[in-house]
């Protein structure tokens, strides 16, 4: 919830799905489940990244990775998701934690857009989150159906992250993910010095959520049953 120059003011049942053929309601599933590695899953990341070589954008224009920085990067769409590829900058907003405070990240926020089942704000050293730019002349992610706890596909490497809608930032720039995304990718997680210059590519799952959003279970759960349901439609 902020820029790094200023601070943002504005059913599954409890079934574990397999590598068989997804039902049509995964879209739609509530799902609990044990926490899955970044690397862990059916999908791999280069089947993803095969689906995202080519953009049909769906934004009205193009956003920037950072503040100043050249606006080139696009919200692309194909059948049941919206993607882009950009940096990674870390976001640890939310609650406070040893990881993320005042001392260690001068953008620090204690809040996030989204909250948790009992109305905390999310926990950014524990729950993989991805910040969404806030609703803008470029893009808005309520009507391109992502929200809070929509499902994401964070690939970096050889490496797949799911992780859920948690936050907001600038209408203008994209590129932010929490401190647990980072982590489970292999990237350095701090707040300061952290994160990826590029390379990092976001497959947002529409009309997805996973519930409860603190659940990074549910998340993976979900993930991995949309993304067969992704590399079959596309």
């Amino acid at each position: 919830m902020r820029t790094r120059t200023l601070a943002l003011s504005a059913a599954f049942g409890a079934a574990l799905l397999t590598t068989a053929a997804l039902p049509a309601t995964a879209r739609d599933g509530h799902v609990t489940a044990p926490p899955a590695r970044a690397d862990e899953g059916p999908v791999r990341a280069a089947q993803l990244l095969a689906k995202v070589t080519s953009c049909s954008q769906v934004s009205r224009g193009r956003f920037r990775a950072d503040p100043g920085a050249p606006a080139s990067v696009p919200v692309c769409g194909l059948n049941g998701a919206v993607f882009w590829k950009a940096d990674l900058d870390i976001d640890c907003d939310g609650q406070i934690t040893a990881a993320c405070n005042r001392k260690t990240d001068p953008w620090f926020q204690p809040d996030t857009r989204f909250h948790q089942s009992n109305d905390k704000p999310l926990n950014a050293e524990k729950v993989p989150y991805v910040v969404v730019p806030g609703a803008g002349p470029l893009w808005d992610h309520d009507s391109a159906g992502i929200t809070g706890g929509s499902v994401v596909a964070v690939v970096y490497d050889d490496k797949v992250e799911y992780a859920v809608v948690g936050d907001t930032g600038p209408s203008a720039t994209i590129g932010e993910a929490s401190y647990a995304t980072a982590k489970a990718l292999g990237m350095n997680p701090d707040p300061r010095t952290g994160g990826a210059e590029s390379g990092v590519t976001y497959i947002l799952f529409q009309h997805s959520r996973a519930t409860p959003i603190e659940s990074h279970g549910a998340a993976a759960t979900l993930g991995q049953a949309l993304a067969q349901e992704f590399l079959a439609d596309n």
